[in-house]
């Protein structure tokens, strides 16, 4: 009861602070006050390293995942000019539109392991996993029962195989490595006649009707969307963690809406409320705690945010999550580029440091298979972090967050971790390193993670000097980033952010 009162006296601390808004921020962050939410958000804190999944039968092609369907001008939507399987429509929206929609009836990914993911996963030292439930294409990678758009259905080859309720055995497979279990589900459905209805062109990501002017149609895709939310969390797919909820433009009118359209030449025809306190009460009475991220959106029902492809420039002061791609594609494309091992782990670093998590993305491609180029990236990454990885863990941030080349983390029992992030060139270190921050306690030893020898260090006002023996600089050559533990450098705490 202690331990539910403190963690309902932060949310409340939080809930009264200024409003600080920041990039990706809809308005002020509203604090949660669930003790159970509160208690599973610290957990998924403690975890800070993520893997994401977009997957779908538009893998098969290795295009961009629904969007292409949208007939915004933007690069990202409309049918890819320089892919094998759809260039024959690039100029024939309808005819491509056509033949996307077919693409389940081609979609037998036999080679699907998903004790394989979760094993490169876990090699990699990512602690949770967030998975495609449904992507705005309505193609639901679950056994659902409110459309045959579904994976099950009898015209999807894959149907048969025993392994074809491919969201459940995700995150079978992941729970049994001790993974946290996320469920990406996209609040907008491209495929129902309730959200995208045949009456009408469909000109944008938007409803292409007034949903003030059909308020019946609307609600029963409100209808339909809470009743998918219900199927995911009635315990059918075992316990879940994160409600990852996407398509933020899902949600009850602004009044600045329309106001500037030019951004993706897109005009909303009507404000679209899903109802999230009617989908949250659903979803938490199936899975009490559950953490919701209606991202995007902001309110009650965005737990932590998800900056985007990028990293906050300082701390945020709310939770938050940086969600980015390995490649350069959410989803598989051939040919990708993939990010290194050093951008990797610095990257990683940088969140961590500045209080975040970090949910890296990989897509499977058509067969069911993680592209090898990936898998080998992640486990360089894996080798770093068994080495490395309790500066990570269950760490928080502690100023000043970075100075130059260093990001810091601390631990409860006060310890604090100096993370040395080299140039891409840089492959030793330097036989003595200044350690600008936090000064580890009077006689602490201060340790290389990965090295047993103590290095001698003085204080010399707001640093650290170490000096680094020849041999730990020769036994440590060529890391990603070389970490340095200091004891004693922060105070205790007593589990808070």
């Amino acid at each position: 009861m202690k331990t539910m009162r403190r963690l309902l006296f932060a949310a409340l601390a939080l809930a009264c602070t200024a409003p600080v808004v920041h990039a990706e921020d809809t308005g002020p962050y509203v604090a949660e006050t669930d003790p159970a939410v509160l208690r599973k958000l610290e957990r998924w804190e403690d975890w800070k390293f993520g893997f994401m999944m977009h997957w779908g039968a538009y893998s098969q092609w290795g295009v961009v995942e629904s969007w292409s369907l949208c007939s915004e001008d933007v690069d990202w939507c409309g049918p890819p000019k320089h892919n094998k399987f759809t260039e024959k429509y690039a100029n024939d929206y309808v005819g491509y539109v056509k033949a996307y929609e077919k693409l389940p009836t081609t979609f037998n990914p036999v080679k699907f392991d998903p004790d394989r993911w979760a094993g490169i996963a876990k090699d990699a030292g990512m602690k949770y996993v967030v998975f495609t439930t449904k992507h705005h294409d309505g193609f639901s990678m679950f056994d659902t029962r409110q459309t045959n758009y579904r994976i099950t259905a009898a015209n999807v080859p894959f149907h048969s195989n025993p392994r074809a309720n491919v969201a459940k055995e995700v995150f079978s497979a992941f729970r049994k490595q001790g993974f946290g279990i996320g469920a990406y589900f996209s609040k907008a459905d491209w495929h129902s006649q309730d959200y995208w209805w045949p009456r009408f062109a469909t000109p944008n990501r938007y409803t292409n009707y007034d949903t003030r002017k059909y308020p019946q149609r609307w609600q029963d895709f409100v209808k339909f969307t809470h009743a998918q939310i219900g199927e995911l969390t009635n315990g059918d797919y075992g316990p879940i963690d994160i409600l990852w909820l996407d398509a933020g433009w899902v949600r009850p009118a602004r009044a600045d809406d329309n106001k500037d359209i030019t951004d993706i030449g897109a005009f909303r025809p009507g404000p679209e409320d899903i109802d999230m306190p009617g989908l949250a009460k659903i979803a938490r009475h199936n899975q009490p705690g559950l953490i919701i991220v209606d991202r995007a959106v902001g309110g009650r029902y965005e737990n932590y945010r998800t900056p985007e492809q990028q990293v906050p420039d300082k701390p945020l002061s709310y939770p938050w999550e940086t969600c980015m791609t390995l490649g350069d594609s959410w989803s598989f494309a051939p040919h990708d580029h993939y990010k290194s091992a050093h951008k990797v782990v610095h990257l990683l670093a940088d969140v961590v440091a500045k209080g975040g998590n970090f949910l890296l993305n990989v897509g499977p491609d058509g067969n069911g298979e993680l592209p090898p180029e990936a898998v080998e990236r992640l486990h360089q990454v894996g080798q770093w972090m068994r080495v490395n990885g309790e500066a990570i863990y269950a760490s928080r941030a502690i100023a000043p967050y970075s100075s130059g080349k260093f990001r810091y983390t601390r631990l409860r029992d006060g310890t604090v971790y100096a993370i040395y992030l080299p140039d891409d060139n840089e492959q030793q270190l330097p036989a003595q390193l200044k350690i600008p921050g936090p000064a580890p306690a009077r006689g602490a030893q201060v340790r290389l993670l990965g090295s047993d020898a103590a290095l001698a260090w003085t204080r010399e006002g707001d640093a650290t000097i170490v000096t680094i023996a020849d041999a730990v600089r020769s036994t440590s050559k060529g890391a990603y980033a070389w970490v340095f533990r200091l004891p004693g450098a922060a105070a205790k705490s007593d589990g808070k952010r």
